[in-house]
């Protein structure tokens, strides 16, 4: 689903038009996003946790010239699927 879809699912659902639909698409991203830069975690009961995790610093091998390189340390957002959403999938 791309975000155009989302928007139009959203719109049809919470009877908004395209537009305030978009801007509270755009908001939510906005308002999760900055939760996460200042480390915060973010919780949809029933849908998932939104975190940042720290992966440290390591080697690692170009696969062209077998040459060890050295990958810096980076955060990485990852997400934890909650009860409600795991069971409606399956």
């Amino acid at each position: 689903m791309t975000k155009a879809e989302l928007v139009e699912v959203m719109a049809n659902q919470a009877g908004l038009t395209k537009a305030d639909a978009a801007r509270a698409l755009d908001a939510f991203m906005t308002g999760v996003t900055g939760a996460l830069k200042k480390g915060k975690k973010v919780t949809l009961v029933g849908f998932g946790t939104f975190d940042v995790k720290k992966r440290p610093a390591r080697m690692g091998r170009n696969p062209q010239t077998n040459e060890a390189v050295k990958i810096p340390a980076r955060n990485v957002v990852s997400f934890k699927v909650g009860s409600k959403l795991k069971e409606s999938v399956n």
